[in-house]
């Protein structure tokens, strides 16, 4: 077996957090989207369109999340702070506006829009300075919207699989789950966490084995822990899915989780 039993190092969150610029182009090509009704869940909790609302999609990546927001008819603006993220979105999305920054220290002039959004980027701040931000830069009334792409752990070969990454990398590729249970807590010299709405969507999608392998090979605990140990567990995970999806089509499921509070 080529599976190694030895977890590698613990890698720090800054270094996967700038793992993915390595890596944009293999990210946008085999990342899940997101579907529909997540936007209208969106739209459902906030009391509001996205017609029409100026939305600040923070963490933007490739724009996975910015273009479908735009298509729902928002005008967007992306806020990414990597170099191969940033670079491959202007070349993918030259009509949508880019600036340069982080959550934690917007770029932004205070009340300037109706929805800020997180999608699969919130646990990558440091919450007790991105709410703050995320509270100035939205206009009175306007929303906060958190969401994030989760495996549903429910379907058993879905199980097996994370347990086998378990195995092989150790408890680091959890991050941050409980980010997603919970608005994350801020220090106790920040704004009183808000009360928020939560919402999961359960979507699927079938794709061809190699984006399925590539899909996971683009997460930051692969991207961290160098090639051959990756080359290692994808070649052997193969196999796997092979016995469970022989005509080498997967069938991922997702469960989408959602969090939305809206600015006083």
């Amino acid at each position: 077996m080529a599976t190694s039993t030895t977890p590698p190092p613990p890698s720090t969150s800054a270094a996967r957090a700038h793992s993915f610029n390595a890596a944009a182009a293999q990210y946008a090509a085999n990342r899940p989207t997101y579907p529909p009704a997540l936007f209208s869940a969106i739209e459902d909790l906030a009391g509001r369109s996205l017609t029409g609302s100026r939305v600040v999609d923070v963490g933007a990546g490739t724009g996975i999340a910015t273009t479908l927001l735009r298509d729902r008819g928002a005008d967007v603006l992306a806020v990414e702070p990597g170099d191969g993220m940033s670079a491959h979105f202007r070349l993918a999305h030259p009509g949508i506006a880019l600036v340069r920054g982080d959550g934690n220290a917007l770029p932004l002039a205070d009340a300037c829009a109706d929805f800020v959004t997180y999608a699969q980027a919130w646990h990558w701040t440091d919450p007790a300075r991105a709410l703050p931000e995320a509270f100035r830069v939205l206009r009175p009334g306007g929303a906060l919207a958190l969401w994030w792409n989760r495996d549903a752990a429910d379907i058993p070969w879905i199980a097996a699989q994370a347990e086998r990454i378990k195995r092989h990398y150790g408890d680091g590729i959890i991050v941050q789950q409980d980010a997603v249970a919970s608005m994350p807590i801020p220090s106790t010299n920040a704004p009183t966490p808000p009360d928020y709405a939560r919402r999961v969507v359960r979507w699927s999608r079938r794709v061809p084995l190699g984006t399925h392998l590539a899909n996971l090979a683009s997460h930051s605990i692969f991207l961290v822990n160098g090639t051959a140990r990756s080359t290692a567990f994808l070649t052997e995970e193969r196999d796997h899915l092979l016995r469970t999806f022989p005509d080498g089509h997967v069938d991922e499921v997702y469960d989408v989780d959602l969090l939305l509070t809206v600015a006083p």
